[in-house]
């Protein structure tokens, strides 16, 4: 097809790239070989040179190797931003392994479900996460949990301070002493040399789970071609040197967006990756400070906490150049204060879990008004994308007619894990099917129209609405169910259910929630429960969802939705 979208690409950027033939953690060797000297990882102050990042990746892996793991395994990791994170993910690739990466969040029956679908026998988390797991290991579902404390790798100092609050505060977490649970440091191997393992290119190296278009958790397998790919592309399309950038990893690295954009690009360019395990908008304005940040990715909501903290004018933020927002539409009251206060170009793109993810990306070098106000911008190089008909889906529409966005490109998956019927479903004839109501106009640039069905995204979160609902059904008072995203100017949607409770029945609102609290990851259930008599439906019975959202937004919720000083 006729990509009339490259005619948009900023001169630097070859319509077409020609992508190295490896696995994803030979990027890394390439890089430890370039700039072995150069710190690859900064945490807290700790430095990590790229020397001694490779070595940690290879003794993770020589251990896996030791107790069996390799081509076929999948090993999870459970963790916020730490170094751990970073040598278990490549070392479990290093290893012929794929990894699975589950959010620190999730609560005992998500990390259940998950472990069992993906067949993974080895777990990479927390002390303060086994009143979670610890039933997986007696259950069975586990063999090994592998335990990453966050003073690990922090410098002494900082540990002997860690440590002594922890004990001050009774909140130093404690393992029990069993065979199964091993320290992290413990575990990893004396030897510091590469396994002997072969990773092929189409070697599965990334089951990341995800909602996809139907609400349904399911995995989807991402290749080391897949990923490298991806890789590929984001450093071709932003202006970054080797060697040289400071990347800010605030973004978690359990979702493919921050494991991506923010890691594999960071340590495949030579770049000083910097961890921070949460956003707090201070931490971050320091950060930025004191390192020297070059490149920032991140999401709405953290640029717009920025622009709001009270004192950041007192920061020296000049450092940053280069910044790609995702998960969600980025206002552009938001992106023009940003780039004022830093002088960086901060532009949109687009992606879906299923394309390792980005897509799309809006041109860095574009001048401001020549932007085109709300579009997720052009197909990154090789990767292209058309809008079809909603009915059958076989007919490509023209242009300025609103219709399903697919796309096709070298960083698309192989499937869904064990689901081949969902898989034909969104993959066809080599289109990936994305589910997201989209136009394009004349130029080749994109335009997102309406979300994808039943997904609210919460602070940069994906929330399926059909887990939220299924878990409030599970509520012995409760009939009937439907929740809803609404609109914020800021944070996202808010995410609100709509309960009918069964006859005779009476209910509070924190009696539900705390229910929902047992079921749920925080960030997945409800901020506000309302009690109906019924639900709008139409005659065949669907809940008519924009109904309600409508009646929200005319009693000016969404006004009051915003993200304050943290």
């Amino acid at each position: 097809m006729t990509r009339i979208w490259t005619a948009q690409y900023d001169p630097r950027v070859p319509p077409t790239l020609s992508y190295p033939e490896t696995s994803l953690p030979h990027l890394l060797t390439r890089s430890a070989e370039r700039f072995f000297n150069r710190p690859a990882i900064r945490f807290y102050g700790r430095s990590i040179s790229y020397r001694e990042l490779d070595a940690l990746v290879n003794r993770f892996a020589q251990a896996l190797r030791r107790t069996g793991i390799g081509k076929g395994s999948v090993v999870g990791v459970m963790l916020p931003n730490l170094p751990q994170t970073v040598i278990a993910y490549y070392g479990s690739l290093r290893a012929g392994a794929a990894v699975t990466m589950i959010n620190p969040l999730y609560v005992e029956p998500e990390v259940r479900q998950q472990v069992a679908d993906a067949g993974c026998e080895t777990l990479v988390a927390m002390p303060q996460m086994y009143a979670r797991v610890g039933p997986l290991l007696e259950r069975g579902l586990l063999k090994r949990m592998i335990v990453a404390g966050i003073e690990d790798y922090l410098p002494w100092g900082k540990q002997l301070m860690y440590s002594l609050k922890a004990r001050g505060d009774g909140a130093l977490p404690v393992t029990p002493a069993r065979p199964e649970v091993v320290r992290f440091r413990r575990f990893l191997d004396d030897s510091a040399e590469p396994p002997a393992v072969s990773v092929a290119p189409d070697d599965m190296a990334l089951l990341q789970y995800t909602g996809g278009t139907t609400g349904v958790p399911k995995g989807v397998v991402l290749t080391h071609r897949n990923l490298v790919s991806n890789t590929w592309q984001c450093r071709n399309w932003c202006p970054l040197d080797e060697g040289r950038e400071v990347v800010l990893g605030v973004l978690p690295f359990f979702h493919v967006y921050g494991m991506s954009v923010c890691q594999n690009m960071a340590l495949s360019l030579g770049s000083t990756l910097v961890l921070l395990p949460q956003f707090q908008v201070g931490d971050v304005l320091k950060i930025i400070q004191s390192e020297r940040v070059t490149v920032f990715p991140g999401i709405p909501a953290m640029y717009a906490a920025i622009n709001a903290h009270q004192r950041v004018e007192r920061y020296g933020l000049r450092s940053v150049r280069v910044c790609i927002s995702g998960a969600g539409p980025l206002d552009p009251s938001i992106q023009s204060r940003f780039e004022t206060l830093t002088g960086a170009h901060l532009v949109e793109g687009y992606g879906l879990t299923e394309a390792s993810p980005v897509t799309h990306v809006n041109p860095m070098g574009q001048a401001v008004e020549a932007r085109r106000t709300r579009s997720i911008g052009v197909p990154l190089p090789d990767t292209d994308a058309r809008i079809m008909d909603l009915e059958t889906g076989t007919r490509e529409l023209p242009v300025g007619e609103v219709g399903e966005l697919a796309v096709r490109g070298p960083q698309v998956m192989r499937g869904y894990w064990q689901r081949d019927d969902e898989t034909r479903q969104v993959l066809r004839d080599g289109w990936l099917y994305t589910g997201d109501i989209a136009r394009r106009d004349a130029a080749g640039y994109f335009y997102i129209e309406d979300r994808k069905k039943d997904m609210i995204k919460s602070g940069g979160e994906n929330v399926y609405t059909r887990e939220v609902e299924e878990a409030i059904l599970r509520h012995a008072k409760v009939k009937d169910v439907v929740v809803v995203g609404i609109p914020q100017l800021l944070r996202g949607e808010l995410i609100k259910a709509y309960v009918v409770l069964k006859d005779g029945e009476t209910a509070t609102s924190a009696e539900l929630l705390e229910h929902c609290r047992c079921e749920l990851a925080k960030f997945k259930v409800p901020k506000r429960i309302e009690f109906r008599q019924e639900l709008p439906k139409t005659l065949v019975g669907k809940v008519l969802r924009r109904v309600l959202i409508e009646e929200e937004l005319k009693r000016g919720i969404s006004s009051r939705g915003g993200m304050g000083e943290a």
